[in-house]
């Protein structure tokens, strides 16, 4: 392995090497078990918040599963609108469970992470609609969230692709007011020539699991060039609220976010781009692995720049 690879990324990457899984060969249904007992085992001593409500909420093929994590005490509190990771074909709100725990304790925010809808059953633009009416929902029922008023999403992967999508959606539709938008390892602006791909597929995420999620989810090259399938498509950002990106050094997806950050800076767009340089995808939510402490960091990264971004 790399030399520069961080030794508690190195020891991930070990343990994976050992159960060698063809996402493709296995599919959909198999996959969402495995993980499904996966998020069991992590979330079995969840952190402490102050309130977690499962619900439902309006969305555009009928009902729309939320979780709600509120922070201990009275509020009002600020809100973020989560949506998780997995390709667009995996993960669900157990799955980030631990993950949205911690963002509520660190950012004493309310967080409302989003159950959306999964390719290939949903593919595109399912999610993006599941996702824009539940940033409309949040907005709309500041009293229901016991919310300020102030509103960032949060996403990782699929899900910070997401994020971005349904922040642009704002900007051109006149929408929801988004303060902030941060972005973990976005699946966005991936390219099969791009160095990180070369490089690093293989490290959590082959170069064949890319290109299957790609194809559960776009089912088609026309989608895979529409804005809201990818934000690195857009013509202008210059709307779009102001942002962090996060990218992992060892991750096939590190080029395409550095990409995004790039254009978001060049529409005027104020952006900070960090890199956890030994990290791989996927680190930030590892927080059940008592030795990445990386992922402790990174929420406390997402955190910092939350809590500036609505002035406390």
């Amino acid at each position: 392995m790399d030399e520069q690879l961080h030794p508690q990324a190195r020891a991930v990457l070990e343990r994976r090497e050992k159960l060698p899984v063809s996402l493709r060969t296995l599919g959909a249904r198999p996959l969402r078990l495995l993980e499904r007992a996966s998020s069991w085992w992590q979330n079995r001593n969840p952190p402490e918040v102050g309130r977690v409500v499962d619900r439902a909420i309006p969305g555009p093929a009928g009902d729309l599963p939320v979780r709600l994590y509120r922070p201990k005490g009275d509020g009002p509190f600020p809100t973020i609108v989560f949506y998780h990771g997995g390709g667009f074909v995996l993960g669900s709100v157990e799955s980030h469970d631990l993950f949205c725990r911690h963002l509520t304790r660190e950012s004493d925010c309310v967080v409302m992470s989003v159950d959306y809808r999964l390719a290939p059953e949903h593919p595109f633009p399912a999610a993006v609609e599941d996702a824009y009416a539940a940033l409309e929902w949040a907005a709309d029922n500041r009293d229901a969230l016991a919310g300020t008023g102030d509103l960032a999403v949060v996403g990782d992967s699929a899900g910070g692709n997401l994020a971005a999508v349904v922040s642009l959606m704002a900007a051109e539709r006149d929408g929801p007011e988004v303060d902030y938008q941060y972005l973990l390892y976005p699946g966005v602006g991936i390219e099969e020539d791009q160095d990180s791909v070369r490089e690093h597929a293989g490290k959590v995420l082959s170069e064949d699991d890319l290109w299957w999620f790609r194809e559960c989810y776009y089912g088609s090259e026309i989608h895979e060039r529409n804005p809201y399938g990818d934000p690195t498509n857009a013509c202008d950002l210059s709307g779009v609220a102001p942002a962090t990106v996060l990218t992992a050094g060892f991750d096939p997806l590190r080029d395409g976010g550095r990409r995004y950050a790039d254009q978001l800076v060049a529409d005027g767009v104020p952006t900070r781009h960090v890199e956890y340089e030994g990290m791989i995808h996927g680190f930030a939510t590892m927080l059940s692995n008592p030795d990445l402490d990386r992922a402790h960091d990174a929420v406390a990264d997402v955190a910092g720049d939350l809590r500036e971004a609505f002035g406390d």
